[in-house]
């Protein structure tokens, strides 16, 4: 049963991740992310991974011990290491054995803003709070402990909801970040002018 902090919001149903992650990844933008002690950030930024059609993705060759989520049951969150020092959240698409997922980039926290501040207390501006994949995860205290976490039941406390406001009509496209592969898929979406995502805007 869910603990949304809000009766008007509703939890994101597996079917919503059964598709292809470059049809789930837009449709994931101005979504909630919650989590049970009360953060909540609304999502502005994903980019999309393919098993094995996309040589960027950490499933392309295959199941391992580290990438065995993704190609698990969707909707449940594949968290990753990376650099020796960041977390990264990716919600699992697709059917079971495709290794499909969306990495959740960038979120404009909406609730429990102290509790991230406390998380990163590095963080000068609320928009620092979770302006990237790392900052993302570790605003909502998110680590390996979480992999696998069921996006749908909140077995561990995480959801990814809906309050009703619907994806941008036009998000802007583009490549994906920090790759060295197919760089050449606009696989990266996110919400056109938000101040919260990863590579902010430039002002004018």
């Amino acid at each position: 049963m869910s603990e949304l902090p809000d009766p008007g919001w509703q939890v994101l149903p597996r079917e919503f991740y059964r598709r292809h992650p470059a049809e789930v990844a837009p449709e994931l933008l101005n979504k909630i992310l919650v989590r049970s002690d009360g953060r909540a950030a609304r999502i502005v930024e994903v980019e999309a991974y393919a098993g094995s059609e996309d040589p960027a993705a950490h499933s392309f060759r295959g199941p391992t011990t580290r990438t065995a989520t993704m190609f698990g049951e969707a909707g449940h969150l594949y968290v990753y290491f990376t650099y020796g020092m960041h977390w990264g959240s990716n919600a699992v698409c697709g059917e079971v054995g495709q290794g499909y997922g969306v990495l959740l980039r960038a979120a404009e926290p909406l609730l429990g803003v102290e509790l991230m501040r406390q998380a990163r207390p590095r963080a000068r501006r609320e928009r620092d709070l979770a302006s990237g994949p790392g900052k993302l995860s570790q605003a909502f205290g998110i680590t390996g402990a979480f992999d696998g976490a069921d996006l749908v039941g909140g077995d561990r406390g995480l959801w990814i909801a809906c309050d009703g406001t619907p994806p941008p009509d036009a998000p802007v496209v583009g490549p994906r970040i920090g790759i060295s592969r197919a760089v050449e898929f606009p696989w990266r979406w996110h919400v056109p002018g938000h101040l919260h995502v990863s590579v902010p805007p430039r002002r004018r």
